[in-house]
C-alpha cells in the first residue's frame, strides 16, 4: 500500500513523500534538512527524487539529498534537465518510471516552465506549479495555448476521482480571487468557506480532486459562459467563445490581483 505524505517547505511550498513500505520517493524537495528529518522520524530509506520542473523552490534540496544518500536517483524532464540540480535520469511524455512498487507515469505539461511534467501514480497526480487547488501557475515560459493544452487536454483527461497534489499552499488566495470574480457562484463560495475552516484548524488543503477542480477552479472553466462573461468585464473585446483567449485573460487578471 502506497502512502502519500505532504511535507511543507519554505514559506508555502509542498514536497511529497510517496512511501512504499520502508522506502520513499520525494517529489520536489526544496529543503533537504526538512526531508531528512521526516525520513528519519518515519524510519524510511530514500530511493529517488521526482522533479516536476527546474525552479529552485522545487529542486533546491536535490544536491544535498544526493550527497547524503549515495545512489539516489534524480528524475526530471529532459527539457528542463540542464537546470535541474543533480539530475540522473531524463524523462518525457509517456515515460513510466519504476521505483520499487511505485509506477510513475510522466505527462508533459509545458508553460510554467518549458519542460514542466506531472507524475501520475495510480489515482494520484503531482502537478507541480501547473494546476493548483483553485488555480494554475503563471505562464513564465509558455503561452496560453500551452497551458490550455495542459489543463484541458492532458490533466483534463484524468478522471474526477484523481487526487491532485500541487506545489504550493495557495488555495485560499486562489479561491478568494475566484469568488471576487464570480460573487454569485455558490459552489466557489462554499469551497472558500470550507478551505478557510481547514486552514484555521491547521490542516493542509491538499489533495483536492480533478472533479472538485472542474467545478470550482476558474482556470478549468474557461468554457463556462458565466465565467467567460465575468472575465470579459475586465478584458474588453474578449472573445468569450475562445477558451484559450479566456484562459489567457483570466491569468492576466490573476497576475494583477
Amino acid at each position: 500500500m502506497i502512502e502519500i505524505v505532504p511535507v511543507p517547505q519554505l514559506k508555502d511550498n509542498y514536497a511529497y513523500l510517496i512511501i512504499d513500505g520502508t522506502h520513499a520517493t520525494v517529489v520536489d524537495p526544496a529543503e533537504a534538512d526538512v526531508i531528512d528529518a521526516e525520513l528519519q522520524r518515519r524510519g524510511l530509506v530514500l530511493d529517488a527524487i521526482l522533479s516536476t520542473h527546474h525552479h529552485f523552490d522545487h529542486t533546491g534540496g536535490n544536491a544535498d539529498l544526493v550527497a547524503r544518500h549515495p545512489g539516489l536517483r534524480v528524475i526530471g524532464s529532459s527539457v528542463d534537465a540542464p537546470k535541474i540540480a543533480a539530475i540522473t535520469e531524463r524523462v518525457t511524455h509517456g515515460d513510466v518510471v519504476h521505483i520499487g512498487a511505485i509506477e510513475a507515469h510522466v505527462t508533459f505539461i509545458p508553460c510554467h516552465t518549458s519542460g514542466h511534467v506531472a507524475y501520475q501514480v495510480k489515482d494520484d497526480v503531482f502537478t507541480g506549479d501547473t494546476l493548483f487547488a483553485g488555480g494554475c501557475g503563471r505562464f513564465f515560459e509558455g503561452s496560453p495555448k500551452e497551458m490550455y493544452e495542459a489543463l484541458y487536454r492532458v490533466l483534463g483527461a484524468l478522471p474526477d476521482a484523481t487526487r491532485v497534489w500541487c506545489g504550493h499552499e495557495y488555495t485560499e488566495k486562489n479561491l478568494e480571487f475566484a469568488s471576487n470574480l464570480e460573487p454569485a457562484n455558490a459552489a466557489v463560495k462554499k469551497r472558500l468557506d470550507d478551505v478557510r475552516a481547514v486552514r484555521a484548524s491547521g490542516h493542509f488543503t491538499v489533495p483536492s480532486t480533478m472533479g472538485e477542480e472542474r467545478k470550482t477552479n476558474p482556470f478549468l472553466r474557461a468554457h463556462d459562459p458565466l465565467l467567460a462573461a465575468a472575465v470579459q468585464q475586465g478584458t474588453p473585446g474578449l472573445d468569450t467563445k475562445d477558451g484559450v483567449a479566456v484562459l489567457g485573460a483570466l491569468r492576466a487578471l490573476k497576475d494583477k490581483a
